[in-house]
């Protein structure tokens, strides 16, 4: 593996993790409007790190074989979030909205974590 296919399937992992995380404290605490709403919005965030990880491999082999790379899937993404808004928008007594959109955040906060802890280790 490279060290970007390290780093994508580390990601991944603790959004995985974190996503178990948010169902067990939607299912056993007194919170469930924010732990769903948490959910939700993580969800479509972890589907959106997915989308940029396969479109940046997509990028990058584009790249070295002297192609024509594509977009990034930047409509794709805005249409997942927009979906997930609107789920929560419909689904107002089940989804608490500001904890969706802080869950659409938390693939970035993975990726900021992931790099703070393994930029030394990429050195050495």
């Amino acid at each position: 593996m490279t060290n970007n296919e390290n780093q994508y399937a580390r990601q991944r992992k603790w959004m995985f993790y974190l996503l178990a995380i948010l169902v067990l404290g939607a299912g056993f605490t007194p919170y469930h409007r924010i732990f769903l709403g948490l959910l939700l919005g993580s969800a479509v965030s972890f589907y959106n790190l997915y989308l940029l990880q396969k479109k940046t491999i997509e990028f990058t082999e584009a790249v070295v074989k002297s192609e024509k790379p594509k977009g990034l899937g930047m409509f794709s993404r805005f249409a997942a979030v927009a979906l997930a808004v609107i789920i929560a928008l419909r689904y107002e007594e089940h989804f608490h909205m500001i904890a969706v959109i802080i869950g659409l955040m938390t693939s970035y906060v993975v990726i900021m974590i992931d790099f703070f802890l393994n930029k030394n280790k990429d050195s050495a």
